[in-house]
């Protein structure tokens, strides 16, 4: 069975894309006009690393047996889809097309997963006794989230790191870390079933690149607990945030190994938080593990890169583990700090008139 999927967002969403074009279903890419016309000629691009080879492996969508299109936030008709992937930024949600694309979504009850670092309120809904009402302030725009159905609602750790080569088009993304991506099973059974079903179609997709077929990295996992992508908490917390200063950023690899014993301190603290949510040490990963990919994390996050740009919204979940965390009477000075830091530099940035807002 092939499924017609709509995802949100055709950079970090075209590394989904391909795997769901690899393994023969339908994609649409939600974009603007100038690049959905670019993808609509030529494609997109997406380059793995491969083990065992040296170099980068090219997967173009114009050789895989699933087909592509493009299309732009007004165009888009959430009804024609089995499933629609929320792969964008989360105060890109709230721009104007968007906004718009987002309420038909919601009136449309079609399922969604999200791959966001920053999670859609109706998963957090999900969660047993935590009120989301005291989590808004953290959204750039809450009522995006109105009319959405939380049993349709789920998400997946953002965990495989890819960008755009700054020297190439905006249809081709390089792959910098090819884990994968942990989804939580949704609410009900028959869009888990789908999701099921995507998860054995990538895990037996190949490659044909000429000298047989190539296993290619980045797959999708599904979990019975919805805790596992928030498993992703203490990694942003220990590394990505901390690797904004005042006045500079640094790589993940010098916030996280510069004082190794401060970053181990707020990540056990932030799997605390998680615990007393709900989750288990079976859905969430030990310090040494993180700590051991983060050598090889040598350029600033993008939550980093996007403020020294000049943006004056990003993903805050910063604010968010801190807002939960006070629901469970809890606090934590490190913490305090980074969202102090993220506050000063947003706050910079918006007084500047900074033209990379979305």
């Amino acid at each position: 069975m092939k499924y017609r999927v709509l995802i949100l967002g055709a950079s970090y969403g075209s590394l989904f894309g391909t795997k769901l074009l690899m393994a023969g279903h339908r994609v649409s890419l939600v974009c603007t006009r100038p690049t959905a016309d670019l993808i609509n000629r030529d494609g997109t691009v997406v380059r793995f690393p491969v083990k065992g080879q040296h170099a980068l492996l090219d997967v173009p969508s114009k050789k895989l047996p699933g087909s592509l299109a493009a299309t732009t936030p007004d165009e888009g008709d959430p009804g024609e889809f089995d499933l629609v992937v929320l792969g964008m930024q989360e105060a890109q949600y709230g721009s104007p097309g968007v906004r718009e694309l987002m309420a038909r979504l919601a009136r449309s009850g079609k399922p969604c997963l999200a791959i966001m670092n920053m999670p859609p309120l109706p998963y957090l809904r999900r969660i047993p006794g935590l009120r989301t009402e005291a989590l808004e302030e953290c959204y750039a725009d809450p009522r995006v989230w109105d009319g959405f159905d939380p049993r349709l609602t789920t998400l997946a750790s953002p965990d495989p790191q890819a960008f755009r080569p700054p020297d190439q088009p905006k249809n081709v993304l390089q792959v910098g870390l090819a884990t994968n991506f942990k989804a939580a099973r949704f609410g009900a059974e028959e869009p888990t079933a789908m999701l099921r079903r995507l998860e054995a179609d990538i895990e037996a997709a190949r490659f044909e690149a000429g000298g047989g077929p190539i296993e290619v990295p980045v797959k999708l996992k599904i979990h019975e607990s919805i805790f596992v992508p928030v498993a992703k908490w203490p990694m942003l917390i220990a590394g990505n945030y901390r690797c904004i200063r005042r006045d500079d950023m640094v790589s993940i690899q010098e916030a996280v190994h510069a004082d190794l014993s401060k970053s181990r301190e707020i990540y056990d603290w932030v799997r605390d938080v998680c615990r007393r949510l709900g989750a288990d040490d079976a859905d969430l990963v030990p310090f040494e593990k993180y700590a051991k990919a983060a050598e090889g994390l040598g350029k600033p996050s993008s939550a980093a890169r996007a403020l020294f740009a000049g943006a004056e919204h990003i993903e805050r979940v910063d604010c968010l583990i801190r807002r939960v965390a006070r629901e469970q009477g809890m606090q934590s000075d490190m913490l305090d700090e980074i969202v102090s830091s993220v506050d000063e530099r947003v706050a910079r940035n918006r007084a500047a008139g900074s033209p990379n807002s979305p």
